[in-house]
């Protein structure tokens, strides 16, 4: 849709650059083509007048009618218009609506699919939470994200891997920490007067464990060191308990990865080595001071950064390092995309400079940094600690409200801004509810398209679509036929909460649809006929949009 006309500016622009009402650099001048605010003002509107004025040395409406003189016709836009300051408003014939509601129809599951990403091959890394402790309502933001986002690129064609990072290296500041957490809760038990760590994890969960630890081998590592290597013995000691620990409550959060990787399997396998020599080869890694360090200023980072310290233990950086050959080098990603959390944000330059060092081109590293939850009950924030003792695991969540509120509400805002998570909405059995508005149209569309048979009303093979013209008709239409554009300007850029928007609208439309238009009237078959078919169109959008947020479309309610 966007794309004809998208090709009618292009086609515009050519015109005018070659009768001289614009400079030849008015060619290259990047525009959009959205929907407007208001359906009065018309289907698609594009900004390409206000974008093109500086260039022109015009005002925006003068530019706006010199394009507007020169659009080619086409027989699926009625008119067009300038509006001030200068957008070009798309008014489509009819014909164009019922065009795209029968391509609904046909198409089914793949109305709003492409191929535009055939042949490009993907990898998706998200939530990757240190295995220290289990999902919670602060680091599980990640999860549904990182899997929609998925959705949408194997949506627009791409081959796509979902990978969860398991961060259990030697070295891992966390794992450490939760290690000595253990150690000293386990010689606690034991009837040791050992101090609890500064700022170690004070989850109960920790004390089950060691308590767990205790009853299994009793005081059989009494004796280990109180040191790093300590540390880390006893994270390998519920390393396995603790993995399986977030692959349930991943399962539970509805994600199902293709790859879970170790950090420690690098380390193991030597290819943490094999990438720092590669990096001394390529002489973009030297060593000072005893240590050998990145020359990662040089791409971009604020300072060099050590990949080997003196004491021969390897930093993150040297780990990403090995991490990045695997994904782009040997396994082949034409693009990785790294969903992380907030405190991660001033890791990203570090990031770039390694993957560039390495010599691949840093636009194929993509990072995005989600923002913090806010977890309201009553109104009030909970705070959340996984040191502090005072998480709330996603599976409580889970358990509490459904799969379906927690992955919609994680999914109504933009990732870069912070979410106030309404534990008290999320639960209403109401259509204050946005996730059960949504649900409720469809099961309401079941319903109707159950009953209709008992009512007289048969579904045509072809429908006259021409015959629906009530505005309220009209609008509902406008909305499927700007579902595929939604899939892929999600897609391109990374916007799942897209979605849930189009849906509570695309649900508001129906409802309001229902309301003024009777569907089921056997005195009007043919027009009760075209109506019947709008529903199942509506309904077949909304599948296929809740399948892309993984949320049920259910048929009864």
């Amino acid at each position: 849709m966007r794309d004809e006309l998208d090709e009618l500016l292009q086609a515009a622009v050519a015109r005018a650059v070659e009768d001289g009402a614009l400079p030849a650099e008015a060619a290259d001048v990047p525009y959009d083509v959205s929907t407007p605010p208001r359906p009065e003002l018309g289907d698609l509107s594009s900004n390409i007048a206000l974008a093109l004025a500086r260039v022109a040395r015009k005002a925006p409406m003068a530019v706006a009618q010199d394009l507007i003189a020169r659009l080619p016709d086409h027989r699926l836009v009625e008119r067009v218009e300038a509006l001030k300051p200068g957008f070009i408003n798309f008014h489509l014939s009819p014909a164009w609506l019922e065009s795209a509601m029968a391509e609904c129809l046909r198409l089914g599951e793949a109305y709003g699919t492409s191929d535009w990403g055939a042949g490009r091959k993907v990898q998706v890394e998200f939530v990757s939470a240190n295995p220290v402790g289990p999902l919670h309502i602060g680091n599980a933001r990640g999860g549904p994200y990182g899997d929609v986002l998925a959705s949408l690129l194997e949506a627009t064609g791409h081959e796509v891997t979902r990978e969860y990072y398991v961060n259990n290296g030697p070295d891992n500041s966390q794992v450490l920490t939760f290690g000595r957490s253990l150690q000293a809760r386990y010689l606690q038990l034991l009837g040791e007067d050992v101090p609890f760590p500064e700022g170690g994890y004070l989850g109960e969960y920790v004390s089950d464990l060691a308590q767990e630890l205790v009853d299994r081998h009793g005081d059989r590592y009494r004796d280990v060191p109180q040191d790093n290597a300590g540390a880390h013995r006893f994270f390998w000691l519920v390393s396995d308990r603790m993995l399986e620990t977030l692959r349930e409550d991943c399962d539970v959060l509805g994600l199902d990865f293709d790859v879970w990787f170790s950090e420690q399997s690098l380390s193991d396998s030597g290819a943490v080595a094999r990438a720092v020599a590669r990096l001394k080869e390529l002489g973009v890694a030297y060593e000072a001071d005893g240590a050998v360090w990145l020359r990662a200023s040089d791409f971009g980072d604020e300072e060099d950064r050590v990949l080997v310290r003196s004491s021969g233990s390897t930093t993150y950086i040297a780990s990403d390092a090995a991490y990045a050959v695997n994904k782009f080098i040997e396994r082949g990603f034409d693009h990785v995309i790294y969903v992380w959390g907030p405190d991660h944000a001033g890791y990203v330059a570090r990031l770039k400079a390694a993957v560039a060092a390495l010599n691949v081109a840093t636009d194929r590293a993509e990072v995005i940094i989600y923002q913090t939850v806010r977890f309201l009950r009553g109104g009030e924030p909970v705070r959340l600690s996984k040191r502090q003792g005072s998480i709330v695991p996603i599976r409580e969540i889970v358990e509490e409200i459904g799969l379906d509120a927690t992955r919609f509400f994680f999914l109504m805002r933009s990732v870069d801004a912070h979410l106030d998570f309404d534990l008290d909405l999320a639960r209403k059995q109401s259509q204050d509810n946005p996730v059960y508005y949504v649900q409720y149209a469809h099961a309401r569309i079941c319903s109707i398209l159950r009953e209709a048979p008992s009512r007289g009303v048969e579904e045509a093979t072809e429908p006259r679509l021409e015959l629906l013209t009530h505005p309220a008709e009209r609008e509902v239409m406008r909305a499927i036929l700007g579902y595929p554009d939604l899939v892929s300007g999600a897609a391109v850029d990374r916007a799942p909460h897209r979605l849930t928007h189009f849906a509570i609208e695309l649900a508001r439309s129906f409802h309001q649809f229902y309301d003024r238009c009777r569907v089921l009237d056997a005195h009007e078959p043919e027009l009760s006929a075209a109506r019947l078919a709008l529903v199942g169109a509506v309904g077949q959008v909304l599948r296929n949009l809740l399948g892309l947020l993984g949320v049920e479309a259910p048929e009864r309610m």
